[in-house]
């Protein structure tokens, strides 16, 4: 199989979402029509529609799903990692706030740019609540 340049950038957005993500959603307003030309203000994008409910402090959830040239979600998004806590209506609200801020955001204005860098690639936001507020 020959290799391709897309898994060089592939590799890049692994390597920047495998760490901790720390959301920044006080830069971008949820559902701002302002074009997204990096991974960082995509994920800011997303983050920036998420409240975690009160309560949740210390769960995380690991979404996968890919979003195609135009921002818009190909298919459904997958949990790939979650911590959660011991109560079950708790752990459900949080998964719902996660996935209510995925709906909220998407499509993502981003640019023609971004769109053909990102378009069908895999991408793993993690969404942690941490005193509040998304980490």
């Amino acid at each position: 199989m020959k290799p391709r340049p897309a898994i060089g950038a592939l590799a890049v957005v692994v390597a920047l979402v495998a760490g901790p993500n720390e959301a920044r959603s006080q830069e971008r307003a949820c559902r701002s029509s302002a074009p997204i030309d990096t991974i960082n203000e995509m994920f800011s994008a997303i983050f920036a529609c998420w409240e975690p409910p009160p309560g949740t402090a210390g769960m995380t959830l690991t979404l996968q799903f890919s979003i195609r040239r135009n921002g818009a979600l190909i298919g459904k998004p997958r949990a790939t990692y979650s911590r959660l806590g011991n109560d079950g209506a708790l752990n459900r609200a949080f998964v719902a706030s996660v996935l209510d801020a995925l709906d909220k955001a998407l499509p993502l204005p981003v640019s023609d740019s971004m769109g053909g860098a990102i378009a069908g690639r895999t991408l793993f936001p993690r969404f942690t609540a941490a005193s509040g507020r998304a980490s």
